[in-house]
């Protein structure tokens, strides 16, 4: 048996070059600068949006009571404070006390400088200032309604919420329904 082969303490020489061509380096510095052009525009507009941010949130809050609404039985209201910029939801106890709903009773506000321009019921008309309190019935139906956000810059969101699903659409731009 060949000693060299058997001792594990000698090391043989490599017989070619170890380490990186210029030309492979040069791959994968060209990769990387591909992949820092199409993601770090990403990066910018992160946080930015307040008005989406505002209108998707009060679209995933519909939701979340629409389903609870459904699943509990109990009518539920949606309760917006065009004034002061901010909503709320209640529940209709079994025996017609309005409460606080746990968890969404607290007042929530619009984001940075976002407030409500007008909300908009068919059959009942639009809003621009006070209370408007919005049903969500347990038998799956909530009122049709067209909320309009308004940023600082006077840019403007519009929310549309359908009445079977319970879902939301937003719009850029002031759309009527």
């Amino acid at each position: 048996m060949d000693k060299l082969a058997a001792d594990p303490l000698i090391v043989r020489k490599p017989s070619g070059q170890a380490g990186f061509t210029l030309i492979e380096l040069g791959v994968v510095v060209v990769l990387l600068a591909l992949f820092a052009v199409f993601t770090i525009p990403l990066f910018s507009a992160t946080g930015t949006s307040d008005l989406g941010y505002s209108a998707r949130r009060l679209s995933g809050t519909i939701k979340y009571l629409y389903n609870e609404s459904a699943l509990t039985g109990r009518e539920h209201r949606l309760i917006y404070n065009l004034d002061n910029g901010t909503y709320r939801a209640r529940i209709v106890e079994a025996n017609g006390e309005i409460v606080d709903l746990p968890g969404f009773g607290k007042e929530t506000s619009l984001a940075g400088d976002v407030s409500f321009r007008d909300l908009q019921l068919p059959g009942r008309g639009t809003f621009t200032s006070g209370e408007v309190t919005v049903r969500i019935y347990p038998s799956g139906w909530i009122e049709e309604t067209g909320v309009h956000f308004e940023g600082g810059s006077g840019d403007v969101l519009t929310l549309h919420v359908m009445p079977l699903t319970g879902t939301s659409e937003v719009f850029e731009g002031y759309k009527t329904l």
